[in-house]
């Protein structure tokens, strides 16, 4: 697949991952590795620019020309159209969000007629000689084209994300049907290509982990302990964690003869550097570099030279670390590092999405405890207090997350969803507790279903579990008088308010 800078773009080779068969993301202006025989088919990605731009990404047009099939998506649907002579206009209005599709004919719709797809895309094809426009929406006309005899399709609307419908039968007909290729890609596969990359990767360097407690860290962390032995492991204890986070830790990773376990004592450290901090992103390159600080200093105390780090592909992709992706908040383990880093970052999960992750952890034998565990952000709760983050506040947002996830575990939810936490806001509101007046601070309640954390919707919980967290939080947290439930999609609001 070609990246043309998408946020969706990695999503697409990961979904045809998830049919079992391999794929590789290359840069637009790759072409030795496109003449490989071995290559069945090729995708042109998603992306924010317009064909029309001169700094726009291109591909070299004799890719259309291989044999092989190629399939458009998005962007990629609009530089075939360029690319072959036809009319890419920009549109009078945008088509942003769900749509219906009308299916007139076509082998990469086989079997379809009519139903909702995702757009997210501004130009529109108007023209394109010598193709069968194969379906279309109000308003898109040419919201889908094919010519089955030169092998080229082409799609408007995003296959790969979850809120279009028959999307993952859409690209099984490109895999398939079109491109008939074989399933033969797995999880064990995976893991022993990244064995692999580590050992040529760091070869006898000794190496240090920044461990979290999430599983993207602790999957790495038994990766590398694999694949290199003996292993130092550092977990920093910001004041920032989760409820009974340390705890946890210490016990799980005491258990492994491989990894030596290091536990940083640094509250008063990032509470120092953050105060008066309300900017999202300065708080997360404030984080981000204590960390690499307390990294540095333990690796230099062990004489490591590498880093090793649970980055996974949302992380880097949202940090705009492709050549034409969007920076849409730094991470501190991926756009929040510091430039001066002394040591080597190696990243084996950087290609992996968070539930193939989950899949290798469980391959690997980590305990459920770890492998179903929430999302967590880097940067900790310091990202889920809006505005200045100080202790008082860390408190209470900690509180508040772990009576959400306590209330769904009661109810049998908490497996079922992708993440829940609070959100405490840097305002107050007026209430009525014990007949008199309050003024305290709203929480805002986040609860997500996804399966990928590239889109996301809020979950339809049922009111008597939202009422019975409210009444929880309002009950036990001193400071707070109200409890919301936020119920934005991703897109087009992130998963995190910051």
């Amino acid at each position: 697949m070609l990246d043309f800078g998408g946020q969706y773009s990695h999503l697409i080779s990961r979904r045809i991952r998830d049919l079992g068969v391999y794929s590789e993301v290359l840069l637009p202006s790759t072409k030795r590795e496109l003449m490989d025989p071995e290559i069945k088919g090729l995708i042109l990605s998603g992306g924010a620019a317009s064909v029309y731009d001169v700094k726009s990404p291109k591909c070299d047009r004799e890719i259309l020309n291989l044999g092989i099939p190629v399939l458009g998506i998005c962007y990629g649907h609009q530089l075939i159209a360029y690319l072959k002579g036809g009319d890419v206009t920009q549109g009078e209005t945008g088509e942003y969000g769900i749509t219906d599709l009308t299916v007139n004919e076509g082998r990469l719709l086989s079997g379809l007629t009519r139903f909702k797809v995702w757009m997210n895309h501004n130009d529109t094809v108007k023209k394109l000689p010598n193709y069968t426009v194969t379906a279309s929406t109000p308003g898109t006309p040419i919201a889908a084209f094919e010519n089955s005899e030169k092998k080229i399709y082409g799609v408007q609307f995003h296959p790969e994300v979850t809120h279009t419908e028959n999307g993952e039968k859409i690209l099984e007909n490109f895999v398939f049907g079109i491109c008939e290729t074989k399933q033969e890609w797995n999880t064990s596969n995976i893991i022993d290509r990244i064995i692999t990359e580590i050992k040529d990767e760091i070869g006898e360097k000794k190496a240090v982990i920044g461990l979290s407690g999430g599983v993207d860290s602790s999957t790495a962390a038994v990766l590398m302990s694999r694949a290199i032995g003996k292993l130092t492991a550092i977990y920093v204890d910001t004041g920032l964690m989760r409820e009974g986070e340390t705890k946890l830790i210490e016990g799980m990773f005491s258990e492994y003869e491989n990894i030596n376990l290091k536990i940083v004592k640094a509250e008063s450290r990032f509470f120092k550097a953050l105060k008066g901090v309300a900017d999202p992103e300065e708080k997360r390159k404030i984080i981000g570099k204590l960390f690499i600080d307390v990294f540095e200093e333990i690796a230099q105390e062990e004489g490591a030279k590498v880093l090793i780090q649970g980055t996974i592909y949302s992380d880097r992709i949202e940090s705009g670390i492709t050549e034409h992706s969007s920076v849409i908040k730094s991470h501190h383990n991926v756009g929040g590092l510091p430039e001066d880093i002394n040591l080597e970052i190696c990243e084996p999960l950087k290609d992996l999405y968070k539930d193939e992750v989950r899949k290798i952890a469980k391959n690997l034998g980590l305990p459920d405890e770890i492998i179903n565990r929430h999302v967590f952000p880097g940067p900790g709760l310091a990202v889920r207090v809006v505005g200045e983050v100080t202790p008082e506040r860390v408190k209470i947002v900690r509180k508040a997350s772990h009576i959400i996830e306590d209330e769904l575990s009661k109810a049998g939810l908490y497996n079922k969803v992708w993440m829940a936490f609070a959100v405490l806001l840097p305002i107050k509101s007026v209430g009525v507790q014990g007949d008199a007046r309050s003024y305290k601070y709203p929480v805002v309640v986040r609860i997500l279903e996804s399966k990928d954390a590239m889109t996301a919707n809020f979950a339809k919980v049922s009111y008597e579990v939202l009422e019975k967290i409210s009444t929880r939080i309002t009950n036990e947290i001193n400071e707070v008088n109200r409890v919301v439930y936020d119920i934005s999609n991703k897109p087009p609001a992130t998963m995190e308010w910051e």
